[in-house]
């Protein structure tokens, strides 16, 4: 049996991808005292089905922080606080800046008010991309906040990641690649990718709770691939019949303008089309040895995301 660890963990951003991924983690090791904090109605109703004995909270950290609004009092004798929570796609620059600055500001006001010793802050590499969008910039905002708010704190900038629960990305890709007779791929598909499983990343979170970490680290891929050959190993993992069509760059940017036209929360858009191609090759670190945990063969971790059967056919809300 799993001895009970001691300690308060409290995760924002709870029902996302990496929250979903970290908490069954976590509860393996024997963390019971967890709460997990998100707005996203739905994702939540997931969240609680799985894992019905930690403490959820439907909550929008942007509304504030006080004694009175639900959430904030849950850092009261909080041991580690995780920052997963980010606004990651969508065309509204507004919601960029209210997810991932003004939430940010309303959490680390509580965090400081309620003394929470340590922080695993989860940032991105796109940080270090030369990339130009809403995210991009709004993440820089994000990390910049956390750094100067004077808490002990880790910082893990992870690449485009993948896992149980992806519903954006790799994981919409994959659904999407299931269900038409042609997958369309812009231009070459020759842009260098560096995916990092999401179970692989989370280990790295609980390695660095348990041993308090601090600094700032790249969490990259250990594999490089290009994109095409990314989906290949996607469409071999999920069994999809969809053929593999380059298309040219332009016609790809057009569908996806028209797209955004139609659908209010595209789950891929003009600026991700952007990031997909900017050349960026980010810092490879040892982090397997830096963290003590075994990097997952990328073929064996898209086999786990996609042939699970209790995690891999649950799909997030957008």
């Amino acid at each position: 049996m799993t001895e009970a660890r001691k300690g308060k963990v409290v995760i924002t951003g709870a029902a996302g991808l990496v929250g979903q991924n970290l908490i069954p983690r976590l509860t393996a090791k024997g963390f019971t005292e967890i709460v997990a904090i998100d707005k996203h109605a739905t994702n939540v109703k997931i969240l609680k089905k799985y894992h019905p004995a930690i403490c959820v909270l439907h909550k929008d950290l942007a509304e504030g922080s006080s004694p009175v609004d639900g959430w904030s009092e849950q850092l009261i004798g909080c041991d580690a606080l995780v920052i997963a929570h980010a606004q990651i796609g969508g065309v509204d620059p507004k919601e960029f800046v209210r997810n991932n600055v003004v939430a940010t500001e309303r959490l680390l006001e509580a965090a400081i008010r309620y003394k929470v010793p340590y922080i695993v802050s989860i940032s991105s590499s796109v940080v270090n991309s030369m990339a130009v969008d809403n995210y991009t910039e709004t993440k820089k905002a994000q990390e910049t906040l956390v750094a100067a708010c004077g808490i002990p704190q880790v910082v893990l900038r992870p690449t485009l990641m993948f896992g149980w629960f992806d519903r954006k990305h790799i994981g919409w890709l994959a659904r999407f690649m299931q269900r038409v007779p042609v997958f369309p791929i812009p231009g070459s598909g020759r842009f260098l990718r560096q995916p990092l499983f999401a179970a692989d990343f989370c280990e790295i979170i609980v390695s660095s709770i348990l041993a308090q970490t601090t600094g700032t680290y790249n969490i990259t891929g250990q594999e490089r691939i290009d994109y095409i050959d990314l989906i290949r190993a996607v469409k071999k993992a999920t069994g999809a019949k969809a053929h593999i069509q380059r298309v040219p760059y332009s016609l790809f940017w057009a569908l996806l303008k028209i797209n955004a036209q139609l659908d209010k929360n595209p789950a891929f858009t003009v600026g991700q089309l952007k990031a997909l191609i900017t050349p960026d090759i980010f810092e490879v670190i040892d982090w397997p040895g830096i963290f003590r945990i075994r990097a997952t063969p990328l073929q064996q971790a898209l086999d786990t995301t996609f042939r699970d059967p209790t995690y891999s056919q649950v799909a997030l809300d957008f």
